[in-house]
């Protein structure tokens, strides 16, 4: 543990692991929770923003995915499944209620007539323009008072680690 007079509420888990534990697994279990509860506070501040939009987390995921592929903001279900880290079952309920809102449509592709796609409509677009906009204030408003040195470089620091464990298969 760092002594630079800076605390949070992981630091007083600290101890206790350190009475058992080796030092490498006290930092991996400190690098967990904080993420864990980073994440959490993110995710948390983002679905209030996009509960008063009448979506959840999920809904908006695939709404921001088809948005991020660009024209003409289609991509096929197994494409956006893995573009979500999601099943093909978890994604199907999402995209009928999208559907059923009338922010995708699904379709054939042209040329396979087994292949079939998802896309955004022009009210899907515009509905994930105002849901971005109300994640990026949500995103903010949790680092309110951070530096963005100290963002810059968590953000650095995550892709080191990501960048080697993202690599390894989950059991």
């Amino acid at each position: 543990m760092r002594d630079d007079g800076i605390r949070d509420e992981v630091d007083a888990l600290v101890p206790g692991w350190a009475a058992e534990l080796p030092p490498r697994l006290v930092a991996a279990l400190e690098l967990s929770k904080r993420l864990s509860r980073v994440g959490g506070l993110f995710e948390q501040a983002v679905r209030a923003e996009l509960s008063e939009l009448g979506l959840t987390y999920a809904e908006f995921d695939v709404l921001a995915a088809l948005n991020r592929v660009g024209p003409p903001y289609r991509l096929k279900p197994s494409e956006l499944s893995r573009s979500l880290f999601l099943t093909s079952g978890g994604i199907s309920n999402v995209l009928q209620r999208l559907e059923a809102g009338g922010h995708v449509e699904r379709g054939a592709s042209p040329g396979d007539g087994r292949s079939r796609w998802v896309g955004l409509t022009d009210g899907g677009r515009e509905l994930v323009a105002k849901a971005l906009g109300a994640s990026g204030r949500a995103h903010l408003e949790v680092l309110t008072g951070v530096s963005d040195e100290a963002v810059r470089d968590a953000a650095d620091a995550l892709r080191e680690v990501l960048a080697i464990v993202g690599r390894r298969p989950v059991r």
